[in-house]
């Protein structure tokens, strides 16, 4: 049997996921080739990747959201329409898709069925949070950009049958967990420049920020920044007091599952961030809604709170992969 497992490569979430996965998937009684599309990650899989493409991938701007035009001269859509038409899907008995655009248009257009193994599955779930202001053109956005033919989701809770609660990877799970000094900061939406102007501001918290643009380690006032790497991340947030970041789904489910402070900010325009802050303000996580100097005494009060919410993250994933080979095999 032959199966394709499609990542998204756009952010580290997937790839994150995919550390965990694809193990799993190569211990069973498969042929398996792994297609990575996008260009804004900061970590790889060490992996052999069968297929590495382009893709469709959505640029981080520096202000806090999309840059919706560099997004859309990146996408260069005679490009991405020669991925899709060219991708050899019909030579696999199961393509497993996490939001990845090129195989599951591919599948579309052949009419071949493709399985969604996703966070965004379980975004667009019926009974998943939804944020009080309506955004249906997000919504449509996240619906169609990779169509799947079933969806299995990851979401802060099991909201129904087929959602699941998060992959925590086993970094996380084996990281030593203790309350150090500091408070691991990882907002790539936002220009460094901002983030050192607002957490100087703070002075006596320590604050140890990960950057997608900077290659060396600078420490300016009361603040560490530095270059991403999976095993420094790891470190950082295990020995930290608290976690400051975007709301997107890995990083904040890994900080509850270490049982850390949290804190998150969604990107502007970003539809499926704004549901995960929705979902985790239900939870009990303090959502503010900008970088912005205003929101000083909001962290402050977080940064003075001994809060934390409790959650149950088992090791179910080898579950959840059976699960889906028995159904769909």
């Amino acid at each position: 049997m032959k199966v394709l497992y499609a990542i998204q490569g756009t952010g580290n979430g997937h790839l994150s996921r995919a550390r965990d996965i694809i193990p799993i998937l190569q211990e069973k009684d498969i042929e398996l080739d792994i297609l990575v599309s996008g260009t804004e990650a900061d970590i790889n899989i060490p992996y052999p990747i069968t297929f590495q493409l382009k893709g469709l991938s959505f640029v981080f701007g520096k202000k806090g959201g999309v840059d919706v035009w560099k997004t859309y001269f990146k996408a260069k859509s005679m490009r991405l329409h020669k991925e899709i038409n060219t991708l050899p899907v019909e030579n696999y008995d199961l393509i497993i898709n996490d939001f990845e655009p090129v195989s599951a248009w591919a599948c579309k257009l052949k009419k071949i069925p493709c399985v969604s193994l996703s966070h965004q599955a379980a975004v667009l779930a019926s009974n998943a949070p939804r944020p009080k202001k309506k955004d249906a053109l997000g919504k449509l956005i996240l619906k169609k950009y990779a169509p799947t033919t079933k969806q299995y989701g990851f979401h802060f809770k099991a909201y129904q049958a087929d959602v699941f609660t998060p992959v925590i990877r086993q970094d996380i799970r084996n990281a030593v967990c203790k309350k150090g000094d500091h408070y691991t900061v990882y907002l790539p939406s936002y220009d460094d420049e901002k983030i050192l102007n607002i957490l100087s501001e703070m002075s006596e918290v320590t604050w140890d920020v990960f950057s997608k643009r900077t290659k060396k380690v600078v420490v300016h006032k009361n603040i560490r920044l530095q270059p991403i790497t999976n095993e420094t991340f790891v470190l950082s947030m295990a020995t930290s007091q608290g976690i400051l970041c975007g709301a997107g789904f890995e990083t904040p489910a890994e900080a509850l599952f270490m049982k850390k402070k949290l804190l998150v900010i969604p990107m502007k325009g970003q539809y499926e961030q704004q549901c995960n802050a929705a979902a985790l303000k239900d939870l009990g996580v303090p959502v503010i809604k900008a970088l912005k100097k205003k929101y000083i005494k909001k962290m402050m009060a977080w940064v003075a709170s001994d809060v934390l919410v409790d959650v149950d993250y088992p090791d179910i994933t080898e579950q959840i992969i059976d699960q889906l080979l028995q159904e769909h095999l």
